[in-house]
């Protein structure tokens, strides 16, 4: 064929309009920003929470609700793309909120750096959500991958901050090395990096089976970083501890969306094929992760460290639900189990916003609050903020009427469904044992003396942003159907 007879398909860039419109907008923001006099930097963060709402907007009336390609099929936009991306946005939205005051007491923070950092690392999440491409879906990891690290050691004053970044940064790389590993494995057994043509390349017999399980498990393997869960979480209770309190809020949240559209981009739409290896391979890791997750967290001092083991073992529960799907070669459960670990996901990220909110909101110059002795007497010192903290930790302990209560049952129901009781009868068993280190911070807030007795004085915007939270962990555990249904008819329309 010659140049002449070859057509250049030119991409349709109104799918991908929101992510041009915040790649244009973080570089803005940066340019803007060396221009800016005020230390407070309000004009920035303005800018930023007015891209998100823009980026929303965008992403709203765009969405069709029908399955669309762009770029060579690298970049797909279905309804599972645009709800977790429309979740993205006002997750990185409240996070910029709660962190505002955290960072201006602290001067190496306190610049528009922060705020573009924040902005690439929603733009590389927004990549990982729609790819349909093993290159595309490394470009989205890395991009959020380097502006963690940059977030993570934005603190320079800091040694525990520089320690952590320095170790996030040593074990990402060699994460995203096995995750290539295992992609080019995939490639060499397939001919292809598309991920919806390996599926049916797979469907077809067209591919190596020994170089496909040794790919699966590579694959695996970097994917199990990017969620934190045993024995690829070493990182995670060092750099939640060692980052600065509003960073780690952010890796605690946002990241975990765009983690679990990688884990059913690549592990569904791409290898549900050979769904009976990788199924195997997350029961172990789920296994793992909820046994060492809730064990440690019990003899954790440190707030933030006994949150890390708290993802740990969420992330653990999470995948449940993706190993349920397909029992046999029978994907009658499929649509159950993966709506119910997106569920899931989303609970998960609610509730631990609103966590590390308060962590942010008790902490003040000098001094993180991020030790558990920290919220004793917390209720003296204000009902209203113990009340809210308490909703939390009840919510991810798995209390009803909360809304971690349902989200854990409706994983625990497709496991269930699928025949696999005696895995439902560990993660039950384990979840009593994590109760233990929820209930305690309660108990410290109701029942011990405050080390400091000064009321607490919060920002009008972040009592009621904190306000909202809570309300929302306690509606959508009276009334979690709406999401639920949300969940499973997004999914629906996007397999």
């Amino acid at each position: 064929m010659t140049l002449a007879e070859m057509q250049f398909l030119t991409p349709d860039l109104r799918i991908a309009a929101a992510e041009i419109f915040i790649l244009l907008m973080a570089c803005l923001i940066l340019m803007f920003d060396l221009l800016a006099k005020d230390r407070k930097r309000t004009a920035t963060f303005v800018a930023t929470q007015l891209t998100l709402v823009v980026a929303a907007v965008i992403t709203f009336s765009m969405s069709t609700g029908e399955i669309s390609y762009t770029f060579s099929n690298m970049y797909v936009a279905d309804l599972m793309a645009d709800l977790l991306k429309l979740l993205l946005y006002l997750t990185v939205m409240v996070v910029l909120f709660y962190s505002r005051g955290y960072i201006l007491e602290r001067e190496q923070m306190a610049k528009g750096e922060y705020y573009a950092l924040a902005l690439f690392a929603t733009l590389g999440m927004m990549v990982m959500i729609s790819a349909n491409h093993f290159v595309t879906v490394y470009i989205g990891l890395e991009l959020l991958s380097l502006s963690l690290y940059a977030m993570v050691a934005m603190n320079r004053d800091s040694v525990p901050a520089t320690e952590a970044a320095m170790k996030y940064f040593v074990l990402g790389a060699l994460a995203s090395g096995l995750l290539l590993y295992g992609m080019s494995m995939i490639y060499g057994a397939t001919g292809t990096l598309e991920i919806t043509a390996v599926a049916e390349r797979l469907f077809m017999g067209q591919a190596d089976q020994t170089i496909l399980v040794f790919g699966i498990v590579f694959l695996v393997s970097g994917v199990a970083f990017k969620l934190g869960v045993v024995p690829f979480h070493m990182w995670i209770p060092d750099v939640y501890h060692g980052a600065p309190t509003a960073v780690t809020l952010f890796i605690a949240t946002a990241p975990k969306l765009a983690a679990f559209a990688m884990v059913i981009r690549l592990l569904v739409n791409g290898l549900i094929v050979l769904s009976a290896d990788w199924q195997t391979m997350l029961i172990l890791l789920s296994v793992l992760s909820m046994a060492i997750g809730n064990i440690a967290a019990i003899a954790q001092t440190n707030l933030k460290r006994m949150l890390a083991y708290s993802a740990i073992s969420h992330m653990g529960f999470m995948l449940l639900g993706m190993v349920t799907g397909v029992v046999g070669g029978d994907a009658r459960f499929a649509l159950n189990a993966y709506s119910s670990s997106m569920f899931y996901v989303i609970t998960y990220v609610l509730t631990s916003a609103g966590t590390f909110g308060m962590i942010l909101l008790l902490a003040r110059a000098g001094f993180e609050s991020d030790e558990i002795d920290d919220f004793k007497g917390l209720n003296k010192r204000s009902p209203w903020f113990a009340g809210m903290m308490m909703m939390m930790m009840f919510s991810m302990a798995g209390v009803p009427f909360f809304v971690g209560f349902f989200a854990k049952f409706s994983v625990l129901q497709a496991v269930v469904a699928a025949g696999y009781l005696w895995l439902a009868i560990v993660a039950i068993m384990f979840s009593l044992i994590g109760c233990f280190y929820y209930l305690r911070v309660v108990k410290i807030m109701y029942f011990d003396q405050p080390t400091n007795p000064m009321p607490i004085v919060a920002p009008l915007d972040v009592k009621i942003l904190m306000s909202a939270n809570g309300l929302a962990v306690a509606l959508l555990g009276i009334f979690p159907q709406v999401l639920m249904s949300l969940c499973a008819f997004a999914l629906l329309r996007s397999l």
